[in-house]
């Protein structure tokens, strides 16, 4: 399957909505007529709903009975034979409706994965479309032209506009502006950027024109780095089953053998009446029918993806919800994972001190007319602090980078950097601490104030890593593109164990490798592009949902998608109990078949007995045992399934 081509409209999809329809059929005119006319033949009750549910098994089995046959005749009885054994023999024993649950359910499962997989080749894609098809190539005579860029060679020189997107790596060679950088580098702040500086493809100029230097074609860029470092983190992720197909491998020769051996040992050994024995071991085969075994997995994993829904934390799959149990260790970005993402005002002084309010209003009427972030989070400051950013404003200019030059409701100001503002000014206030912005305020010459600015944790990071480690996650390693200094006080405030800084994303990805060589299992947790490869590296990547670049969603097993971290922590203890339910339903059903297979060989179970309690007894036991995982009994469809099959075993 190519990227362009979906998997919902593939061949094995039309077939499981085809089944879905005839299974959710079978059940409405079972329970809306008593199944309409009914038939009867070999002692088997079959009525239009039986033939409804009959249909349903077929259609969706053809999508794995054939990769049953096939593995049973390697001699590897994998999960597609254990699943084709289970319809067959439900059919067989007059339980349609049974096998029709196992073959639909097992076919949604086969066809939610395929769209995961699907989703993570879709991502390679849009990591590629951030950055620009054409550039403005700069000519001798000064003159501009559109070209591709996969025209562009080593050397080529190219302008970027404000509000548009670079096209190559390069260097800058003349102009000033400020870059946003977060999707490469995970950088909070723009960047400023000069004559000489490097600059990325697929980073958003913010302000001023920018003529640079290419230094990279376009398949050696940063961004098609990280496009070689998600595809070869995918490749190399060693592929996962679940605890039931591993256990499937055992079980299933296991006890066809014995069933086999029951039937044709006694005769082989010159029993006297063989019948008996083979009915003994039909009998045998019959309770050792693993659906109650096999539907042991789905109903427990749609419930817990139902419960992790409803609170917010989407998980694309079984095998995720598993790899997310078996966690040990966890690596978790900076910025807007443990810190908002967004600048806001830290701190105002000012000089008088009973200028504050006026100078703070006066200076947000000026960045009212700017569109830097630095700008929005002043004004928003203003306005939460009960000033408004509505002064006359006239003789309003600009200097990208530096700073806003104005005169409000008569006023003349002055807002921007030590430099813009004269560095005397900025020497008279002292030092400002790691991590934070310093914008200055110069109103008639006079009146000062200092408004300092940073990327503030979140309110939840704390807590949530305290829970995270109560569960037993450790060591919690933060890895970001920002400065040592920044990283350790974040890390100090937050409680992370260990602290990587000044990161690009091939350097996240070795980092991820490295924990998973010395802890095993990993999670990544991130939001920005710069995150997608060691999130594919990681046996499990989490994205923040709200935040997350596309790509990054794409590329994540698991979404917080309200963008609470405090989500992490719930996700981690629905996963280990869906385990734990998962290992119970399993112990449970094998339990109840063992008692049933030794009273079947010493003829004290009928076959009636073992349909009725080792099939469908089974199956009703572990699924209501399942469905405790979905949140709150009694809504939607947790509430329906519930009576549905509940109803159904009474009858």
């Amino acid at each position: 399957m190519t990227v362009r081509e979906s998997p919902w409209r593939a061949s094995a999809a039309r077939r499981t909505y085809a089944a879905a329809t005839l299974w959710l059929m079978a059940w409405w005119l079972d329970y809306a007529s008593d199944g309409l006319a009914g038939v009867g033949g070999f002692g088997v009750r079959v009525d239009t709903a039986g033939l409804f549910a009959l249909g349903a098994a077929l259609v969706a089995g053809t999508n794995f009975f054939g990769a049953g046959v096939r593995a049973a005749a390697k001699l590897r009885l994998d999960m597609n034979f254990l699943m084709s054994v289970a319809i067959v023999a439900a059919i067989a024993i007059g339980e349609p409706f049974e096998a029709a649950t196992l073959a639909v359910l097992f076919s949604v499962a086969e066809l939610l994965e395929r769209v995961t997989m699907h989703r993570g080749r879709r991502a390679i894609t849009r990591l590629l479309e951030l950055a620009p098809d054409d550039a403005e190539r700069i000519h001798e005579d000064g003159s501009t032209s559109a070209v591709a860029v996969s025209m562009l060679a080593v050397g080529d020189r190219v302008r970027v506009r404000p509000g548009g997107r670079i096209a190559a790596d390069g260097v800058v060679s003349a102009g000033e502006s400020s870059v946003n950088e977060a999707s490469i580098t995970g950088e909070s702040l723009p960047q400023w950027k000069g004559p000489g500086d490097r600059v990325f493809a697929g980073t958003l100029n913010v302000e001023g024109a920018l003529d640079l230097t290419v230094s990279a074609v376009a398949s050696d860029s940063t961004i098609a780095r990280i496009v070689r470092e998600v595809r070869a983190a995918e490749a190399r992720r060693a592929p996962t089953e679940t605890f039931v197909a591993r256990f499937a491998r055992v079980y299933t020769p296991i006890v066809t053998v014995l069933a086999v051996l029951v039937a044709i040992l006694p005769w082989l050994l010159g029993a006297q009446d063989p019948h008996v024995w083979f009915l003994r071991g039909v009998t045998l085969l019959v309770i050792a029918c693993p659906c109650a075994l096999v539907i042991a997995t789905p109903v427990t994993v749609v419930s817990a993806l139902t419960s992790a829904a409803r609170n917010g934390v989407l998980i694309k799959g079984g095998l995720h919800l598993e790899a997310l149990a078996n966690v040990v260790a966890l690596a978790m970005d900076k910025t807007g994972t443990l810190t908002t993402g967004r600048l806001s005002v830290e701190k105002l002084e000012a000089r008088p001190a009973s200028a504050a309010p006026l100078l703070l209003a006066r200076a947000a009427a000026l960045e009212a007319r700017s569109e830097h972030p630095i700008a929005a989070a002043i004004v928003a400051y203003a306005t939460l602090s009960g000033g408004k950013a509505d002064g006359l404003v006239s003789e309003f200019t600009s200097q990208p980078g530096h700073g806003l030059r104005g005169v409000v409701d008569g006023a003349t100001l002055l807002v921007g950097t030590e430099r813009f503002v004269g560095e005397a000014v900025a020497a008279g206030w002292g030092p400002t601490s790691p991590g934070t912005i310093a914008v200055y305020v110069l109103m008639d010459g006079s009146a000062q104030a200092r408004i300092t600015l940073r990327d503030t944790v979140r309110a939840e990071s704390a807590p949530c890593v305290r829970e995270l480690h109560r569960l037993g996650v450790r060591p919690i390693v933060m890895l970001t593109g920002d400065a040592r200094a920044v990283a350790d006080e974040v890390a100090e405030a937050t409680g992370v164990d260990q602290v990587q800084a000044r990161m690009l994303p091939e350097d996240k990805v070795a980092a991820v490798r490295a924990l998973s060589a010395r802890h095993g299992a990993v999670a990544m947790i991130g939001d920005g592009v710069n995150d997608a490869p060691a999130l594919a590296e990681a046996s499990v990547g989490i994205v923040m949902g709200a935040a997350g670049a596309p790509a990054t969603i794409e590329t994540a097993d698991v979404a917080l998608m309200g963008d609470d971290l405090a989500l992490l922590p719930f996700a981690f203890t629905l996963a280990r109990r869906t385990r734990r339910t998962v290992r119970l339903n399993v112990a449970v059903a094998l339990l109840v078949k063992l008692v049933l297979g030794i009273g079947a060989v010493t003829g004290h179970v009928s076959l009636a007995v073992a349909v009725l309690v080792g099939d469908v007894g089974g199956s009703v036991l572990v699924t209501l045992n399942a469905m405790r995982l979905a949140a709150p009994a009694g809504r939607g469809v947790a509430r329906w399934v519930y009576y549905s099959i509940l109803a159904h075993a009474q009858r």
